[in-house]
C-alpha cells in the first residue's frame, strides 16, 4: 500500500469463518496491511463436528498447513462421499461419493453408457463405477497414486473434524503472522455520514476499533450488514422447510467410517460425523412437522455411543443476503446466509468467499464494480447450492406430510430446467463456476430415481458385447484398486492419529 498507515482490515467475529478469514489474509497480506479480530468467548458454537468437501484440501494448502498435523490438532477423519439412508424411501440408500463415475468415451459422458447397458441388463449399479463408494463402504482409505494400473484416478477425499478445533489451530496460525486478536464483545457499530461506510466498533469494555475494511464473522445475528446496514434477506423457507436443527456429540461406537451419513426421518434429516474421538450428530427438522423435544428424542434414540452433552438447539431461515458486501463490509459464513449442511457447503461457502475477498480486494476506496462482481458470483454460488439441495427434497417418494409438501412444491426455474433436460435424455450441464459437477447432479439423480426417457445416440454406436466387457472391466479394474487399499482406521494411526483436544 502507498499510504505510510497501513490499510486495516477488521474482522468481527471469531469461529471457523472468522479465524479462516484471518488466516488467509494474515498469510497472504503482509506489508501496508494490519489485521484484526474481535471476538467473544461468551459466544459459543455447536462444535459437534463438521463435515467438508475436497476443496477444504485447496485452502489448507495455500496456507501450507501440514495435513497429517491439521488432521491431528483437529481430531480429523477423512471423508471419500456422504451416504444418504432414506431420502428417496425408507429402507433405501445411496452415496454422493466425491471423484469420477465411470469413464467418458470421446465427447459422450459415462452416464450414456451406463443408461444403455443398464437397459440391457449388463452393467451393475452406478456404485460399481466410483472408486471413492468401493473405498467407502469398504471402510477404505489411500493417499496419492493408485496402486494398480495408471488408469485408475487418484482418489479425491475431504475431511471431518472439529470445528472448535480447527479455529483455535487457524488461531494459532493466525498470531503468528501478525493478525491481532481483541476479546469484546461488539456493543455499536458507527458509519459516514456522508458515504454510509462503517468507521468504527465499540466494544462493550469502552473501547474503538477503527478499520478500513470490515469482515462481518458474527454468524446469524449479521451484526454489521443485517443490524447496522440493514442489507436484507432472501428467503428460501418455502423450497427448504427445514427451519431448525439439535447437535448433540456422542462416544465413538467401532472404527470411523470414511464417509459422512445423512439419514431421513419424518420432518427432515439426521447427521452422524465420524472424529477420532467422538461422532458428531444433530437432527435438522421442521417446526410446523416436529417438536424440539421430540426432535430431541429422536436424535438421542438413534446414536451410536453414549452422549456427551446436553442437545443443543438453533434456529435458523434458510437463504441469503441480498447483498454480500455492502459499503465497506464484506460477509462471510453464517451471516452471509444459510443451507443446511446436507451437501457439506459450510467451510466451503466461508473458502470461496475468502477467496473471491482476496481476488477482488479493494484500495481505500472501493469501486462499485468490485462489490456488484463479488455479489454476483456470490448470488450465483449460493442458488445453484440451493438448486442441489432442493433436488434431494423434491425427488423423494417418502409416506410423510412433510415429505409429500415437498415433493408438490414448485421448482425454481434453474432446477426445473435441470430436471426436464436429465429426464429427457440424459443431459447434465455445468455452467460457469458451479460448484457441484455433473457427476455429483448425477449421482444424486440416479440414487433419488430420476431416471432419463433415452441416452445419448451415440452410446448406440458400440456392440452390445463390447459394452458389457467395457462395463465389466471399469468396475473390476476399481474394485481391485479399493482392495489394495488399507483401513481407514489404520490409515488414521499410522499418519495422523490425535491425543486429547488441545484448548483453545
Amino acid at each position: 500500500m502507498d499510504s505510510e498507515r497501513p490499510f486495516t482490515i477488521v474482522i468481527a467475529g471469531g469461529g471457523t469463518a472468522g479465524w479462516m478469514t484471518a488466516a488467509a489474509l494474515g498469510h497472504f497480506l503482509e506489508r501496508g496491511f494490519a489485521v484484526r479480530l474481535i471476538e467473544s468467548d461468551a459466544i459459543g458454537t455447536v462444535g459437534v463436528g463438521e463435515a467438508t468437501i475436497p476443496q477444504i484440501r485447496l485452502f489448507n494448502e495455500a496456507l501450507g498447513l501440514d495435513e497429517d498435523a491439521f488432521l491431528r490438532a483437529t481430531q480429523g477423519t477423512f471423508k471419500l462421499g456422504i451416504e444418504f439412508d432414506g431420502w428417496t424411501r425408507p429402507g433405501h440408500a445411496y452415496m454422493h461419493a466425491f471423484g469420477g463415475i465411470g469413464r467418458d468415451v470421446g465427447l459422450v459422458a459415462f452416464q450414456h453408457y451406463w443408461l444403455r447397458a443398464r437397459a440391457l441388463g449388463l452393467a451393475g449399479p452406478l456404485a460399481d463405477y466410483s472408486l471413492n463408494e468401493i473405498a467407502a463402504r469398504g471402510g477404505r482409505m489411500h493417499r496419492g497414486s493408485p496402486l494398480t494400473a495408471a488408469t485408475v484416478p487418484t482418489m479425491p477425499y475431504a475431511f471431518h473434524f472439529d470445528a472448535g478445533l480447527y479455529a483455535a489451530y487457524l488461531r494459532r496460525f493466525a498470531e503468528a503472522r501478525g493478525v491481532r486478536r481483541t476479546e469484546g464483545t461488539i456493543a455499536g457499530v458507527a458509519r459516514d455520514g456522508a458515504s454510509g461506510d462503517v468507521t468504527q466498533l465499540t466494544l462493550a469494555s469502552g473501547e474503538v476499533v477503527t478499520g478500513d475494511l470490515f469482515i462481518d464473522c458474527t454468524g446469524f445475528a449479521g451484526l454489521l450488514i443485517e443490524a447496522a446496514l440493514g442489507t436484507g434477506y432472501v428467503d428460501w423457507t418455502r423450497w427448504l422447510p427445514c427451519d431448525r436443527a439439535v447437535a448433540v456429540p456422542c462416544a465413538r461406537s467401532g472404527e470411523p467410517m470414511p464417509y459422512t451419513r445423512a439419514t431421513a426421518h419424518s420432518a427432515g434429516w439426521q447427521w452422524r460425523i465420524p472424529l477420532q474421538h467422538r461422532t458428531g450428530n444433530g437432527r435438522v427438522y421442521c417446526g410446523a412437522s416436529l417438536s424440539d423435544d421430540a426432535a430431541a428424542a429422536g436424535l438421542l434414540a438413534n446414536l451410536d455411543g453414549s452422549a456427551e452433552a446436553e442437545p443443543r438447539f438453533l434456529r435458523f431461515t434458510t437463504g441469503k443476503r441480498r447483498k454480500f458486501w455492502h459499503h465497506n463490509v464484506v460477509v462471510v459464513g453464517l451471516a452471509a446466509g444459510f443451507m443446511e449442511p446436507l451437501e457439506s457447503t459450510s467451510i466451503h461457502l466461508i473458502q470461496s468467499a475468502i477467496s473471491r475477498l482476496l481476488k477482488l480486494l479493494p484500495g481505500r476506496r472501493v469501486a462499485p464494480a468490485q462489490r456488484d462482481e463479488f455479489n454476483r458470483q456470490t448470488d450465483f454460488e449460493y442458488d445453484r447450492i440451493r438448486d442441489f439441495l432442493i433436488l434431494h427434497y423434491a425427488a423423494n417418494d417418502r409416506p410423510e406430510p412433510f415429505w409429500q409438501q415437498c415433493r408438490a412444491t414448485p421448482l425454481p426455474d434453474s432446477l426445473q430446467h435441470k430436471l426436464e433436460l436429465f429426464r429427457s435424455c440424459g443431459a447434465i450441464t455445468r455452467e460457469h463456476e458451479e460448484l457441484f459437477t455433473e457427476v455429483g447432479w448425477l449421482q444424486v439423480l440416479i440414487g433419488q430415481e430420476v431416471m432419463p426417457a433415452a441416452h445419448h445416440l451415440l452410446a448406440d454406436a458400440i456392440e452390445p458385447r463390447e459394452l458389457a466387457e467395457y462395463m465389466q472391466t471399469l468396475a473390476a479394474l476399481y474394485a481391485r484398486e479399493a482392495q489394495r487399499y488399507g483401513s481407514h482406521a489404520d490409515f488414521i494411526g499410522r499418519h495422523c492419529a490425535a491425543g486429547l483436544p488441545r484448548a483453545a
